[in-house]
């Protein structure tokens, strides 16, 4: 399915609801330096004497542009991302850069689903791995982006990277290369291993940590799963990023202690018959396979 980008300036919408943060767009795109104050009174008086609404002024001005005025309704409605210039995080973490277009829209589509098919905090359906079998399917890439767009809706959200073999979150969200998972695994690190990421709000991230020469054996301690109940419950949503299904079995215990995955395959790429066997032995084993996802990235 094709999703076309949204548009989500609405010059209407813009204006009713611009008390929403209590600061107007006029304010905001000031203090964020889009936006002169001598411009701004340009605007302004534009906007009294033809009775036009501050962003159609702006615009019909050739002051701002309608990315200006999304980023500034995103800033009233605490729907948080990240400039083009702003290098803080990688650029493939597109859910925090580029919010509104359309592989964005589609993972929005998937959350919508999610929530559906499986997250429900009073059931404790709070954790969900994603799975596939082979190396550069993306899923390094989904489980990041589907963290920050379940961040973006307000849910309080965890990404894990369990991937104890080639983790790539910490390269993602450039966090160096602290303490992570391996460390509390293996008792040498505490929850303070969660780093937040204050950039977007509501998002926390659990780096894989030091690559360990036992990672299924770490896995499939009883610690993993008593870190999952610890750490979990001060999260709604934990999306958790594993290594490639066909290659290692942690994948497999990760999603069963998880309760649930998310497949993935990638266009002219995963093989159907690695895609069949690891959706039969997700099964087999207890994980609840909730659905999949065809990257055609």
């Amino acid at each position: 399915m094709k999703l076309t980008e949204p548009n989500l300036y609405n010059p209407a919408a813009a204006t009713a609801l611009a008390g929403a943060s209590g600061r107007s767009i006029g304010a905001i795109l000031i203090d964020t330096g889009r936006l002169s104050a001598e411009n701004a009174e340009r605007i302004l008086r534009l906007q009294k004497e033809q009775g036009k609404r501050f962003g159609d002024a702006a615009i019909e001005l050739g002051l701002l542009n309608e990315d200006d005025i999304r980023f500034a309704l995103a800033s009233q409605f605490n729907y948080p991302y990240l400039q083009a210039g702003d290098n803080s995080l990688s650029h493939e973490l597109i859910a925090a850069y580029q919010p509104f277009c359309p592989i964005v829209e589609q993972l929005r589509a998937l959350r919508s689903q999610l929530m559906l098919r499986w997250f429900d905090s009073e059931t404790q359906r709070k954790a969900l791995a994603i799975v596939s079998p082979g190396h550069d399917e993306g899923r390094s890439f989904i489980a990041a982006n589907l963290a920050i767009v379940f961040s973006q809706l307000g849910e309080r959200t965890l990404l894990i990277d369990a991937d104890l073999r080639a983790p790539r979150q910490h390269e993602l969200f450039k966090l160096g290369n602290p303490a992570g998972l391996s460390g509390l695994l293996a008792g040498r690190a505490n929850a303070e291993a969660v780093v937040r990421i204050p950039s977007l709000l509501g998002l926390s991230v659990l780096p894989a940590g030091a690559i360990p020469p036992n990672p299924q054996e770490l896995l499939g301690r009883a610690a993993y799963v008593e870190t999952l109940l610890s750490i979990g419950r001060d999260f709604d949503v934990i999306i958790i990023d594993t290594p490639a299904a066909s290659e290692f079995a942690d994948a497999q215990t990760i999603a069963v202690r998880a309760g649930a995955a998310l497949m993935l395959a990638r266009k002219n790429q995963s093989s159907m018959p690695e895609l069949a066997e690891l959706a039969s032995s997700l099964q087999q084993s207890g994980a609840t396979l909730v659905g999949s996802v065809l990257n055609e990235c």
